[in-house]
Parts: C-alpha cells; structure tokens; sequence
C-alpha cells in the first residue's frame, strides 16, 4: 500500500521532465527517469524495474466485475480507461514516434480481445463504453497493456538527442486515419498529437495523460466500493 506521497512524487517527476525538455538539457539525463515514471504507471510485471506501481495499487481487489461497470455519474469504466491508455499510447509511440505498427495488430491483440472498436474511443456515446465494457476480454487486455508499455520501455531506451525534438511526419499522422485507429469524430485528438515533437508525447499521452486516468479510475473504484456496501 502506497502513500499520498507516491503521487506527489510522480507529479514532481514529470515536472523535472519537462523542464529538462523545455530548457533542451541532454536527454541522457532524463531518459532513466521517464522509464521509470513510465514504469510506475503500468502493471510492476512490465518492466520489472520498480518496487511499487500506481496502476497496482488502484486495481488492487478490485473484482473484475467491478471493471466493467460504468457508474451513475461517471463517463467511463475502469475496463474502457485501460483501453483509451493503451490505445493512445500505442498509437504514439509506435505509428508517431517510431514509425512501427500497432502492437494492437503486431501482437495479435485486436483478434484476442474481442472487441469490434479498435480506435481510442474518445467519441463512442455512453451505450457503446458500456456495451465495450461488458465485452472486452479482460485478460486479454492487461495483457496487450503489458505489451504495449514493454514496447514503449523499448521505443524510449533506443531515443537520441537528435529524436526527442523531432516533429511528426505528415505520412506518420496519416496512418492513424488510414489504419482507424482515431475516428473523424475525434480528428482533435490527432491535431493534438501532430502538434507535439517527440518529448511532448512522451508526456502526453505515455506519462501524464495516464497518470490523469489512473486517477479517474481510483475514483471509479472508490465510488463503486460505496455502492457495494450499501
């Protein structure tokens, strides 16, 4: 069991990370750092590299049930914020940043997981992030986020200086239309991305925009734990 002073810390690292990026400090600096924020957001298992993970922490006893339902209230599951971290980040660091394909479809993980999405699911309406969440295989799931944060650990050990300021290439922003993996309907998420050079996608979305859900779901969790004891 964690601290509040686990999440204080991580905040404070990914603030020293982008003041390294925007002062353009030596990447070899930071680079052990960002895996191992990165790594503290993901499941201990991935990396293997730390003693304590925030995503642990939040799913710790949470009955699987439990990550399917989409409480009064709230816009999304826990099953659907795994989803929409995962696929961003697929999305970035290997379309985007390192100009490989999904492990969505490298790894066979769109078949396994048996969902028909296979986009962020930024404009999926209410009844379709419950019908995902009722029928996303679950383990299928932690399993492609092992994957996908094992090839991000990856993508960032092989970074150079001459890498982290690079901007997006046209054709690389392409391919995230062409292979549906953003919608038209959610086009400003894309615009978003192709705006960022390579150290703003490593913040957003491989560290802080997960940091950001992760907190979303504890509060799904905490909520859920209420309505359970009534």
């Amino acid at each position: 069991m964690s601290s509040p002073s686990h999440k204080s810390q991580l905040n404070a690292q990914l603030v020293l990370i982008r003041k390294v990026f925007q002062e353009k400090q030596p990447f070899d600096q930071i680079k052990s750092l960002i895996l191992e924020v990165h790594a503290h957001l993901h499941a201990k298992a991935m990396s293997g590299s730390v003693e304590w993970s925030y995503q642990d922490e939040v799913l710790a006893s949470v009955p699987v049930d439990w990550m399917r339902i989409k409480p009064e209230g709230e816009d999304h599951s826990i099953a659907w914020l795994l989803w929409h971290l995962t696929r961003c980040e697929d999305i970035t660091m290997n379309l985007l940043v390192a100009g490989t394909a999904q492990v969505l479809f490298s790894g066979g993980w769109f078949d396994a997981m048996n969902t028909p999405w296979r986009d962020t699911g930024n404009a999926m309406s209410p009844e379709e992030i419950t019908d995902f969440s009722q029928g996303i295989n679950l383990d299928a799931l932690f399993d492609y986020r092992m994957s996908v944060g094992g090839q991000t650990q990856n993508i960032i050990h092989n970074l150079q200086q001459a890498d982290v300021y690079r901007k997006m290439k046209p054709s690389a922003v392409q391919r995230i239309f062409d292979e549906e993996a953003v919608v038209q309907e959610a086009a400003g998420i894309v615009d978003y991305w192709s705006k960022r050079d390579v150290s703003g996608l490593l913040l957003m979305p491989a560290t802080r925009h997960q940091l950001t859900h992760l907190n979303e779901a504890l509060g799904i969790r905490n909520k859920i734990k209420k309505m359970a004891k009534r």
